[in-house]
């Protein structure tokens, strides 16, 4: 008999993200295992009992999905994870916590497609400026902007938070290869004369960028929002639009909306989970391996 597909999901929040357990089932784990309010130090424990408990036929049906809100901290823990395993007990990890890990790479592989489509240029040497950056999506989605080469500004309501964020995606996300700049929500207005692409990231139900700022911004071409709750981040990009010209640029600025970025997050993920099960051997997942899979699926819908 089989054993059947298990996957363990971790979390260091109270709850598990139901999100999170239906796209599991839906991939085709079997089982989706629920630990909660997991503390960083019990990693390589539970990740030990996953793996001797089950020979290497079923270490191939063995995952582990590691969630929380913390992005530095869900990192920590695929590492820990990684190092908790003894060749050839070793199962596949994914840590995606929130959804920021494939909400980020949904949302820049969007920007990327829509740039080349519609600009015929790609990502490498625009100015991008991430509003609300400070939060989980918001840094990711900057890490990963950067690693394509675009040229990266967080901007958020505090200074001091906003430049440690900055050099947490550039040192320890960026592993120091990269170097994410860190401004005032304030002094935004003197960043969008120079900002080809914005990134809507904040707290939902906020607008992040005005009419007036949007009309002002001479060189903006995408303007993106993951906000799915009125009024939008961004005026005049609602959760719908696709490549949709906004109506208060007046350099033919297109808007990328909420559910737009939400398919291809969709889309990486279920990739990723059964990235899980199909491929041999331990694989460690994360926002760079969900940026892969985000563009493979627009190149692929493309064609």
């Amino acid at each position: 008999m089989e054993k059947p597909f298990i996957l363990h999901m971790l979390t260091t929040a109270k709850n598990l993200s139901p999100f999170d357990v239906n796209m599991a089932l839906d991939a085709g784990w079997v089982s989706a295992v629920p630990y909660t309010n997991v503390e960083p130090s019990e990693i390589t424990a539970l990740v030990q009992d996953a793996i001797f408990s089950r020979g290497p036929k079923g270490l191939k049906r063995t995952g582990i999905f590691i969630g929380g809100r913390d992005a530095k901290q869900a990192l920590d823990m695929l590492k820990a994870a990684k190092h908790a395993m003894l060749p050839p007990f070793e199962v596949a990890v994914f840590s995606d916590p929130s959804g920021a890990f494939t909400t980020a790479a949904g949302m820049i592989a969007s920007v990327e497609k829509e740039l080349k489509d519609k600009f015929n240029t790609s990502l490498e040497n625009k100015n991008i400026l991430v509003l609300g950056g400070t939060g989980p999506v918001g840094q990711i989605a900057a890490v990963i902007a950067a690693q394509a080469g675009a040229n990266v500004r967080i901007i958020g309501r505090q200074l001091e938070k906003t430049q440690r964020i900055a050099r947490l995606c550039s040192e320890e996300f960026g592993e120091g290869e990269i170097t994410i700049s860190a401004g005032l929500d304030a002094d935004k207005a003197d960043y969008l004369q120079t900002t080809d692409v914005v990134l809507a990231t904040g707290a939902a139900g906020i607008e992040l960028l005005n009419a007036n700022l949007i009309a002002s911004a001479p060189q903006l071409k995408i303007a993106a929002d993951v906000n799915a709750v009125p009024p939008s981040g961004i005026a005049g990009v609602d959760s719908f639009a696709n490549g949709t010209p906004i109506s208060h640029s007046t350099v033919g600025a297109i808007g990328i909306g909420a559910l737009a970025i939400g398919n291809i997050k969709y889309q990486a993920q279920n990739r990723l989970l059964k990235k899980m099960i199909t491929d041999e051997g331990a694989v460690f997942l994360d926002f760079k391996q969900a940026f892969e899979v985000a563009r493979d699926y627009l190149n692929a819908e493309k064609t």
